[in-house]
């Protein structure tokens, strides 16, 4: 008798030509004309605006989609991990930034392997630690491009003043075995005049010690129709906006129609007249609220109300709902609050066209922790 436990590629799953009513569900599903229709809608402000865009692969995670966007005109891809990067780059990208600081002789072992492989990587640095840490591995190597991660306000990573971001950019400008790339931040939304003011007088400094800035990277998508604001940046990075979501569209990057991402969920218990469940738990939806006191838009009951999670439930309050409510069995739409979190949630992404499936792509860099 075979014991042996059946791969999740065994399951069956979406094809070409399914349509959305069909399939099983918890499912996250994407509009096709609506994702080409966000590419081109930021593609096209970008090339307005003399703006190199740089998409961060981290709400898709898919080959596919990075070279969609790269076709409709993006300069290069933006990952957060070096694994993310390695599955891009396996599949032809070549000019990939990753915004993090590496540390650690496993992961600089194989950002090494992949400067070799491809012309174009760029990493950031905040601290003189992760500097020394890069020139010491890459002596003797092909040398690496790093960028100064600046804190213009976002209160994550960065250095805190211009001078600092000058101080680091000599440092590495000074090593054998490590290239300055220029200055990078991702700053808090509507906050362009301090990112601008930031690079304009840390560029000053550099252009005192004659060291070029050739790069100049902002970013985030919530504030992306602004990055014009910021003369000083060579280029924008954002990810979410090519999926959109709940917190895009409070924030006003987009209405909940350009929300190309819905999650398919079945009602699959009415307890109470003004109670229903979902299939749809927190291993669907995730459980970040980014503010919003619940768990999603239900789209086909706007006054329905995702009250918690469970790992594989949704409890919705019903309450507020005029007229006819969902039944068991009923299947409804979800936009989710965090599109990006959804995708590492899921081994594929199935797409369609008016219901009816266009194609499956595998997550290919879902769930890498590197």
């Amino acid at each position: 008798m075979d014991l042996s436990t059946p791969s999740s590629l065994d399951l069956p799953r979406p094809k070409p030509g399914d349509g959305l009513h069909t399939l099983s569900t918890p499912l996250p599903v994407i509009d096709e004309d609506k994702l080409a229709a966000n590419i081109a809608r930021v593609q096209s402000y970008m090339d307005s605006h003399k703006l190199a865009f740089r998409p961060h692969i981290k709400t898709h995670k898919i080959p596919a989609l990075a070279r969609q966007q790269v076709e409709a005109g993006a300069a290069g891809i933006n990952c957060q991990k070096i694994t993310e990067a390695e599955v891009f780059a396996d599949a032809g990208f070549e000019d990939i930034l990753i915004t993090f600081n590496i540390l650690g002789e496993q992961k600089l072992a194989r950002l090494a392997a992949l400067n070799e492989r491809i012309s174009g990587l760029k990493v950031v640095a905040d601290s003189i630690v992760t500097v020394t840490g890069l020139a010491a591995y890459f002596t003797g190597r092909k040398p690496l491009t790093v960028l100064v991660e600046c804190d213009t306000g976002g209160g994550r990573c960065g250095v805190q003043t211009p001078d600092e971001a000058a101080a680091l950019a000599r440092g590495i400008a000074a090593s054998r075995s490590l290239r300055f790339g220029g200055l990078m931040t991702y700053p808090k939304a509507n906050t362009e005049a301090a990112v601008e003011h930031f690079f304009i007088a840390a560029m000053a400094y550099l252009a005192a010690d004659g060291i070029d800035c050739r790069i100049r990277s902002n970013g985030g998508t919530p504030s992306l129709f602004s990055a014009h604001l910021v003369p000083s940046a060579t280029e924008h990075r954002a990810g979410t906006y090519i999926y959109n979501d709940r917190s895009m569209a409070r924030a006003g990057h987009c209405t909940l129609d350009d929300c190309a991402m819905h999650i398919l969920a079945t009602v699959v218990s009415r307890p109470t007249p003004e109670r229903a469940i979902l299939d749809a738990g927190s291993k669907a939806l995730t459980s970040d609220l980014l503010g919003f006191a619940d768990y999603g838009h239900i789209i086909d009951y706007p006054d329905a109300i995702i009250t918690g999670l469970s790992e594989e439930h949704a409890t919705v309050d019903l309450s507020k709902v005029e007229g006819i409510r969902p039944e068991i069995g009923e299947r409804i739409r979800i936009i989710p609050n965090h599109t990006c979190v959804v995708s590492n949630l899921f081994d594929v992404m199935t797409f369609h066209r008016n219901g009816v499936v266009t194609r499956v792509e595998e997550i290919a860099a879902r769930g890498l922790v590197w």
